[in-house]
């Protein structure tokens, strides 16, 4: 149950939505893509921006390599990030979540890596994780050549991404490599199950959808049996041996009960976990830091904080460009 009301930048992202916004599930992949634009608000300044190519199971995947403002400096490795944007998917790239990425990089004094992986339903479950899995390899192998430290290295998403993120992190468990040092999972997808109270509380009038999410489900496996495989659905994982964990949650989501679940049962299998709770929050406000300059990006910097808290690194301060 909500305790909170909608903050105010919210409610009118709400109403604009429903006055202006199409819903994805009325149109075609190709259509909602077009939809998840890249956002033409100031962008927060970084040191470089490389774009790179990376070998994945099915050929080369396209990645942004982002270095902070803070390193440019300094000679010693940085910790690595490899992203995973969120979009059910199937929409979204890179490009389109370019805030969040200039806004982890310098706040976690981090290089990132925002990998482009395949999207459904061209490509089903599990093309999109065996890239992610790939570029997570890629990263522990080369990413020195960035000036990255590969012993520091953390995956993170949101929405899909964040699904994409655990089960990289199931993968890398199971596979024996890489060694990962923190999962950062933000309002992650991590159960096909829509019998949830967010789902009942929030899967209507709050931007992401029942409806919505049974589209990119839909798109994502080729049959709902597939929904119960542990590399789909990570709540259905036997949870033992996984890296520490952040994981974020949004008030008014669908998927905020599934997160918290996630939570708890990485808390029963002895995982450290660190939890965050947006009150008054909607589904993918992290990435529209045009319309949310302070709640995303101070949210994202206080996600950086206690990553690096709960991994006993020395503090970063960063205040924030504005964005």
């Amino acid at each position: 149950m909500a305790t909170m009301s909608l903050t105010p930048e919210a409610r009118a992202y709400l109403d604009a939505f429903k006055a202006t916004g199409t819903p994805m599930e009325s149109v075609s992949p190709e259509q909602a893509r077009a939809l998840v634009a890249p956002l033409k608000s100031r962008k927060e300044a970084v040191s470089e921006i490389r774009d790179i190519w990376i070998p994945g199971p099915e050929g080369e995947l396209s990645a942004l390599v982002y270095t902070p403002l803070i390193h440019e400096d300094r000679e010693d490795l940085l910790p690595t990030i490899v992203f995973f944007h969120g979009g059910g998917w199937v929409v979204g790239s890179p490009k389109s979540h370019d805030g969040m990425c200039r806004r982890l990089c310098n706040a976690m004094e981090a290089i990132v890596i925002s990998v482009d992986y395949r999207l459904a339903p061209e490509n089903k479950y599990p093309a999109a994780a065996e890239d992610c899995y790939a570029a997570t390899v890629w990263a522990s192998k080369f990413i020195e050549n960035f000036n990255g430290d590969p012993s520091r290295l953390i995956v993170c998403g949101d929405s899909a991404g964040g699904n994409l993120a655990a089960v990289v992190a199931l993968m890398a468990r199971d596979r024996g490599d890489p060694a990962i040092a923190a999962q950062v999972l933000l309002y992650p997808i991590t159960d096909h199950n829509y019998d949830t109270g967010s789902y009942r509380d929030n899967g209507k009038g709050y931007f992401l959808t029942t409806e919505t999410m049974k589209w990119f489900w839909n798109h994502y496996l080729e049959s709902p049996e597939q929904g119960k495989e542990p590399y789909a659905s990570p709540l259905q994982a036997d949870l033992k041996g996984l890296p520490p964990a952040i994981v974020l949650t949004a008030e008014y989501d669908p998927l905020r009960d599934e997160g918290h679940a996630y939570a708890s049962k990485l808390q029963a299998a002895g995982v450290t976990v660190r939890r965050v709770a947006c009150l008054g929050q909607v589904h993918g406000f992290l990435r529209r830091l045009d319309l949310f300059p302070a709640a995303a990006g101070g949210t994202l910097i206080g996600v950086c904080k206690q990553t690096r808290e709960m991994l006993g690194w020395p503090a970063v301060e960063w205040t924030g460009d504005s964005v």
